[in-house]
């Protein structure tokens, strides 16, 4: 049997990384769809459940979102009553967001749906390979975990 393409690419870590981090946005987002929600829309409304009340502004740069998408995105949300804007109490001429309770159960169960999505991504592996690999994770990807 042929051996495949690219053999020296697909042996780099960096490769692989690519490929898993790849199946498992498609898992999750899979999950997600099922709860009528997109990836980003389930990130900042996490965010906002995590932050809230939060400027939007400040809520833009805490999940790395350019401010006009974050716009669209909150639009989306808050037509679904998921968010709510209103005046920032520390400054009023900034928005403030905040979760409703339609917007916590949803992401209660998106939640679930991603664990669920990222427990069929590392299937392979063992309970205490799951929390190497996270940690290794951790490790190489510049953040601390948090």
């Amino acid at each position: 049997m042929a051996e495949a393409p690219l053999p020296a690419i697909r042996a780099l870590p960096s490769w692989l990384l690519g490929r898993a981090a790849a199946r498992g946005r498609a898992l999750v987002a899979a999950a997600l769809a099922e709860h009528g929600m997109r990836m980003w829309h389930h990130v900042v409304l996490s965010a906002v459940r995590d932050l809230a009340p939060v400027a939007q502004a400040d809520l833009g740069r805490s999940v790395g979102l350019d401010p006009k998408d974050l716009v669209g995105v909150l639009n989306d949300l808050q037509s679904a009553a998921l968010v709510v804007r209103a005046p920032d109490p520390a400054d009023r001429r900034k928005n403030a967001v905040s979760l409703t309770d339609e917007g916590g159960r949803l992401l209660a169960r998106c939640e679930e749906a991603a664990r669920a999505a990222n427990d069929t991504l590392l299937a392979p592996l063992s309970a205490a390979e799951r929390d190497q690999f996270t940690g290794l994770l951790i490790r190489i990807s510049g953040t601390d975990g948090s």
